[in-house]
């Protein structure tokens, strides 16, 4: 059997890494190899631009990634073979020298803000899930994620959430929606008491990939 490739889209800081971190633990307590694979590390190298240059830089379009080495990267790790992921320093704004290398497994997730978006990748998805968050929870989320993680002021993160981060969800993430299998709520994202709502979705989850592997 070939790997089988799950994609988690959605809007920036929704919950979707976290998601994909609870379907990867929960198949993995089965007893099944599975492993992410995220986007983030697909954005094109900008060491041709100044640092200035780089944080206007637009990230938030399908265009900011590589997606041809994604497409070629995912489609290597559907007929089980290994890859060179690239690193990204969101520091920095640029590609790193090293590269990680991922091994095939039965299960890989795919997630990122265009999970959804390219035809040829969701053509590779066994299972598509959308994850969805009210904007105002995206946005307390992401704030608190690039001043702790990626060394931006508030101000600057506002900024850039309000010029292309909002903007182009509206265009090209939103969308994705009707591309999905399943949504996911991401307002309790990591409650995973057995009773909670989000226990339930990653269920759901794991329920589609069931189905779609007989």
């Amino acid at each position: 059997m070939k790997p089988y490739l799950i994609g988690v889209a959605g809007p920036s800081c929704a919950g979707k890494s976290s998601l994909a971190a609870h379907i990867v633990s929960r198949l993995n307590a089965a007893g099944t190899e599975a492993g992410v694979l995220s986007l983030d590390s697909y954005y094109r190298p900008l060491a041709h631009l100044t640092p200035p240059e780089r944080a206007r830089y637009n990230f938030d379009t399908p265009h900011a990634l590589d997606s041809d080495l994604l497409l070629e990267h995912a489609r290597e790790l559907r007929e089980d073979r290994s890859i060179q992921c690239p690193v990204y320093d969101f520091v920095a704004h640029t590609r790193a020298r090293q590269s990680i290398q991922i091994a095939p497994r039965p299960f890989i997730v795919i997630e990122g803000l265009f999970a959804l978006y390219w035809q040829e990748l969701r053509a590779l998805l066994g299972t598509k899930v959308y994850v969805d968050l009210a904007e105002e929870l995206c946005l307390e989320r992401r704030i608190e994620r690039d001043v702790r993680e990626r060394g931006r002021t508030r101000e600057s993160v506002l900024l850039q959430y309000q010029t292309t981060v909002a903007p182009m969800a509206l265009r090209y993430v939103y969308p994705a929606r009707a591309n999905a299998d399943l949504l996911v709520s991401g307002n309790a994202a990591g409650l995973l008491e057995a009773d909670s709502d989000y226990s339930r979705q990653v269920d759901a989850v794991l329920r589609h990939v069931q189905h779609g592997l007989r």
